[in-house]
């Protein structure tokens, strides 16, 4: 698929509407997981195709979004990286937060055109650049690093951990949001916010999860 049509069927799959814990942030959405997989399945030519995860805010990004939008002083004015970006609430968030610019990378192209389609619809589009790549081992020299919900499986939070420790090493402030994943790293975190997100059961099994904001010390 060319981007021109992974936008077109994000547009026909989704509706427009304000993310449920974060309702400054408008989002392309995916209703019932279960029938976008199955349109997504048909779409792609890819095999396996990948679930198509950036149709939903995840509790640990709409906390991460959440806090940064009532604390914008920890992107104002900074050059910001959210990782794993999804459909880009994160970006989204530090962009309308006063960010003076705000990469969003995601490895899924899907994910790449619905964070562009979202930030067009939030009026940030010049402030928030979409890449495809694996970040893991880069470092354009942000000065704040986000990760919203990586910590789901275990090859993932082992790849993602010592980066993200190098980055925090080297001054970058690296915030992540999570909602009790099992992967989540045990030592070197400090909590800065705990919030109640509503989720879809079809997703998380629950109408709602508890998710925290943490930050990765220096040392």
């Amino acid at each position: 698929m060319t981007p021109d049509q992974r936008r077109t069927f994000i547009a026909d799959h989704t509706t427009i509407g304000p993310a449920p814990f974060v309702p400054e942030v408008r989002l392309h959405m995916g209703g019932l997981a279960m029938s976008l997989w199955e349109a997504a399945a048909l779409a792609d030519e890819r095999l396996p195709v990948p679930p198509p995860y950036w149709a939903w805010p995840w509790a640990g990004g709409q906390a991460l979004a959440r806090y940064v939008l009532d604390g914008p002083d920890v992107v104002r004015g900074r050059r910001v990286a959210d990782i794993g970006s999804g459909g880009g609430i994160v970006a989204i968030a530090a962009a309308l937060a006063g960010a003076a610019h705000v990469v969003a990378i995601d490895i899924e192209p899907y994910a790449v055109e619905a964070c562009r389609l979202n930030a067009m619809a939030n009026g940030i589009d010049t402030v928030v650049e979409a890449r495809q790549a694996d970040p893991v081992g880069s470092d354009d020299g942000w000065d704040v690093v986000l990760a919203g919900d990586v910590w789901y499986e275990a090859e993932l939070a082992a790849y993602m951990e010592p980066w993200l420790r190098r980055l925090a090493a080297r001054g970058a402030e690296v915030l992540t949001g999570d909602l009790g994943r099992a992967y989540l790293p045990a030592a070197g975190l400090s909590e800065l916010a705990r919030y109640t997100v509503p989720t879809l059961v079809d997703l998380e099994d629950v109408t709602q999860k508890e998710a925290r904001v943490l930050r990765f010390g220096a040392g």
